[in-house]
């Protein structure tokens, strides 16, 4: 099985991730469609011996005693991958997520305005949600990219692994890997208002400890970003106080309303206008009647409202606002748009244009 052959064909068909394991053809998803290559399907010796190709002595020790390993490389001339490692029914499975060299550009991943304003804060806490495969970590290395093109600040990220490479341009940018220039992301944090940063950037925020630093660090002046596992805005409110036990939430909700910046959430809907993916976009901004719904636990279920009637003023949207936007705009069908609606009913009146007496919210996204 010629492993760099397969990582080409990623490149030439624009394919996301590459799934191999024993006894099936492999297979890529493009568009966020899975497609089998017409491939043989690899023997057991043949993964294996792939997985003595790829792995280091150090991770190949780390596959054997935990069945499973992240890491990520580069193919020179080619592009950089992500790949886990693991075992299922007894043999080694493999998957490589693609990852272009240069980090993109806001304008080229087709989101909203208000994220390289995002961007370009002095100073709080700015997480990006959504499922696995969203665009999250995409998504802060533009922002990282339009800071190191436009400011001169210390920039330093946590990763597990490390997956777009940062040159310094205009700010100086050092990269930490758990697993091999650190321990794990509560070691790095514990040292890291030592080292100076300007920004941290921390790839994924996944228990108490992380997010106690982050609220910490972005209260302290520093600008912070980084991921969460949810599908919106108001559920990632509810998943950052979750993390802490119920006599500390009120703590928090304050912490929480003191540092927010921003939400950002991603949705990716296949096109209908050409190949490929655009970005459904929630944005929710911190204004101050948004920390006073994140203070009152009565009131922050109407988040989510709030972020509709916000879009003239504060540049937020919904995921509804921003899936009838590029409805109307002919990029996605309305099949796609329903199926990645917040609301599909609601959606459905708005894309017949019935009007309701909060049209004027809904205003912005409407076709010309």
């Amino acid at each position: 099985m010629d492993i760099k052959a397969l990582l080409e064909e990623i490149v030439r068909k624009k394919a996301s991730d590459l799934h191999i394991k024993v006894g099936t053809s492999p297979t890529i998803r493009v568009d966020g469609e899975l497609q089998p290559l017409d491939v043989e399907p690899p023997t057991l010796d043949e993964v294996e011996e792939a997985c003595e190709q790829v792995l280091t002595p150090k991770q190949k020790k780390e596959f054997d005693e935990n069945n499973e390993v992240d890491f990520a490389f580069g193919v020179p001339g080619l592009a950089r991958f992500r790949a886990n490692f693991y075992r299922q029914r007894g043999s080694t499975a493999m998957v490589f997520r693609l990852i272009p060299f240069d980090p993109p550009r806001i304008e080229e991943l087709n989101l909203p305005p208000i994220v390289k304003e995002l961007a370009l804060k002095p100073r709080g806490l700015v997480l990006v949600t959504g499922t696995v495969g969203s665009g999250k970590t995409t998504t802060l290395a533009a922002m990282v990219r339009e800071i190191n093109d436009n400011q001169r600040r210390n920039i330093i990220t946590i990763e597990d692994p490390i997956e777009f490479l940062h040159r310094d341009n205009m700010s100086l940018i050092s990269q930490r890997e758990v697993g091999s220039d650190t321990g794990s992301f509560g070691q790095a944090l514990r040292y890291i208002l030592r080292q100076d940063p300007d920004v941290i950037l921390i790839g994924e925020i996944r228990d108490r400890e992380t997010m106690s630093i982050a609220l910490t660090a972005a209260n302290t002046g520093h600008l912070v970003f980084s991921t969460l596992h949810t599908v919106d805005a108001a559920q990632a409110v509810n998943r950052i106080i979750s993390f802490f036990p119920p006599h500390q939430h009120q703590e928090v909700r304050f912490l929480l309303a003191s540092c927010l910046q921003a939400i950002i959430s991603l949705r990716l809907v296949p096109r209908a206008d050409t190949d490929g993916r655009v970005p459904a976009v929630e944005v929710l901004v911190a204004t101050e009647t948004v920390k006073e719904y994140l203070i009152d636990p009565k009131r922050t279920a109407m988040i989510k409202n709030l972020i509709e009637e916000s879009v003239t003023e504060y540049g937020m949207q919904s995921f509804d606002q921003s899936l009838l936007a590029w409805y109307n705009k002919g990029v996605i069908t309305l099949e796609d748009a329903l199926r990645f609606a917040s609301s599909p009913t609601a959606l459905t009146i708005k894309a017949k244009g019935i009007e309701t007496g909060s049209d004027v919210t809904w205003a912005p996204f409407a076709s010309e």
